[in-house]
Formats: structure tokens, C-alpha cells, sequence
């Protein structure tokens, strides 16, 4: 779908500096998609099985649809795995997925190919070794879900269960903020809405490494964008109606606010952090030299 150019020198673009494609703001943390062109093509591949079922007796053609739609569910359950998949690459702290959708789009893929053979062979010999290759081949290409829950491992089970649910009700903010900027049709707001978010995220990860942040930091994760969304839903559905260029000029103001705090309260965390452990350092030396143990020159 087209989109409005919204540059400086656009009708109603902004006079202020716009976030660039390559602010590194926008670029921390991004790495590709595991979403891509050979994940797409498997909604295709069951096409010609389709084509062929109408030419089939009722029965088969019956079987042929079968697979057909198994293998349509397949393909779906491995995007939706993947996207899974990457949202728990991307955090320090994360639990495994409850459904391991990868695992079953294996399952389903050979089911479906099983169902496939089946509607063009008279015996099973062959449907079954489709099925069983098409399951291995599957799963060797794609691999299985996560397994166990990552950054949890030796640490108060508690603190990190916080943790986590903050980050996944944060994480559902900043995904209905990028929903809703798409109705503005604005590409300096996506781009300025994506800079906000990557400023967020650091927040997010910085609070993962050490859950005892997750108390300075709640108001952000959870009022501050829970604003910000509320905000986002309303400038877009505005905008979209009335162009209003003084409206995008304070939506875009507001978002380099809120991202200037967000990154002010993380390099404050930082600092605290900083603050501990040389505490801890400073003590650790101390009770060394009470013990007459001093430091090698």
C-alpha cells in the first residue's frame, strides 16, 4: 500500500532533525528475520495438490483437500514458531514457548504429505515414507522450539517470573504502538516511533540482566507505555482523518521526550550499578588488608 512522504519538506512535514535509518538507536539489537522467503513458499507448495484433488474421485479428492489444509496449518504453525523463536532470542530472560509450534508443524507437515501420498497411491508404503521424510527433512530445517526457559537457571525464580511478565506486558505495548502508527500512514513517525522503541527495549534488556531494577523501573514498563499506547492509538486515528500537522509535530515531540527518558532512567541503572559494585570492591579490599593480604606489584 502507498504511503505519504513525510520529510522535512513535505506539506505538514516537521522542521525538526527526523530519525534517520541509520540511527543507532533504531539499529541496536536489530538482526534478521528468520521469517523469510522459504517460510512463505510453503504456503504455496500444497497449490498443485489442490489443483489436482478436483480431478480425483470423491474420496481422494476428499483425502487431497486433507492435505492440502494439513499443510496450510503446518506452514502457519512454523511462522508463528519462528516469530516465537525470535522474540526469545532477543531477551536476556525469557520462557520457553507453552506450545512448540515448530515441533508440530514437523508433525503436521508429515501428516499432511502422509495424506497427500495416500490420495495417489493405492498402498502405504509410499505414503508413509513421504510422511516420515517430509517430518525429518522439516524438522532438520527448521530445527525445534526452545526447550527450557533462558536466564533463569541458578537465580530467584520469583524476581525473574517478575521480571518476565513486565516484559511481556510491556513488549504487548510497544506491539499495539506499531499497529496503530500504521493507520497514520507517516514513515517519520514509524521511524520515530521505532527509535522510542529501541530505547525502550535497552531499558528492557538492562532490567532482564539484573532483576533487582525491575522497582525503579516499573512506572516505565508499565504507566509510561501504557501512556505512550494510549497516545499512539489516538495521534494515528486523528492523523489519519485530519492530516493535522501540528498534532504530528506533537506526537513526534512527545515520542523524543519519552525516548530521551527512557534512556536517561537506563544509563541511571547503569550508574547504580556501577555504584554497587565498587561498594562491594571498595569492602572486598578492605577486609583484604585487615587480613594483611595485599596486592601483587
Amino acid at each position: 500500500m502507498a504511503q505519504r512522504y513525510g520529510g522535512k519538506y513535505s506539506p505538514g512535514g516537521s522542521t525538526g532533525p527526523a530519525p534517520r535509518a541509520d540511527d543507532p538507536a533504531i539499529l541496536a539489537g536489530v538482526t534478521r528475520s528468520k521469517i523469510g522467503a522459504r517460510v512463505n513458499l510453503l504456503f504455496a507448495a500444497p497449490l498443485p495438490i489442490l489443483a489436482m484433488a478436483f480431478f480425483k474421485p470423491p474420496v481422494m479428492m476428499a483425502v487431497a483437500l486433507g492435505a492440502v489444509g494439513v499443510l496450510l496449518l503446518a506452514a502457519w504453525l512454523l511462522r508463528e514458531g519462528l516469530k516465537a523463536e525470535e522474540a526469545y532470542d532477543a531477551r536476556t530472560i525469557a520462557r520457553r514457548p507453552a506450545v512448540p509450534r515448530k515441533i508440530l508443524a514437523s508433525l503436521a507437515t508429515g501428516i499432511g504429505l502422509g495424506l497427500a501420498g495416500i490420495s495417489h497411491e493405492a498402498g502405504l508404503v509410499a505414503p508413509v515414507l513421504f510422511a516420515v521424510l517430509g517430518a525429518a527433512l522439516h524438522f532438520a530445517a527448521f530445527g525445534p522450539d526452545p526447550l527450557k526457559d533462558k536466564g533463569l537457571e541458578g537465580v530467584d525464580t520469583f524476581q525473574t517470573n517478575r521480571v518476565a511478565s513486565a516484559v511481556e506486558a510491556a513488549e504487548e505495548h510497544l506491539a499495539a504502538m506499531s499497529d496503530a502508527i500504521l493507520r497514520a500512514k507517516d514513515r517519520e513517525a514509524e521511524r520515530a516511533l521505532e527509535a522510542f522503541q529501541a530505547r525502550a527495549r535497552a531499558m528492557f534488556r538492562k532490567v532482564e540482566a539484573d532483576p533487582r531494577d525491575l522497582t525503579a523501573a516499573r512506572k516505565y514498563l508499565s504507566v509510561y507505555l501504557l501512556g505512550a499506547r494510549d497516545a499512539t492509538i489516538k495521534f494515528a486515528d486523528f492523523y489519519a482523518r485530519t492530516r493535522d500537522a501540528q498534532a504530528r509535530a506533537d506526537y513526534l515531540a512527545l515520542l523524543r521526550d519519552l525516548g530521551d527518558e527512557f534512556a536517561a532512567r537506563t544509563e541511571k541503572l547503569l550508574l547504580d550499578d556501577r555504584s554497587d559494585l565498587d561498594i562491594e570492591i571498595g569492602v572486598l579490599r578492605d577486609r583484604l588488608a585487615r587480613e594483611g593480604v595485599t596486592a601483587r606489584t
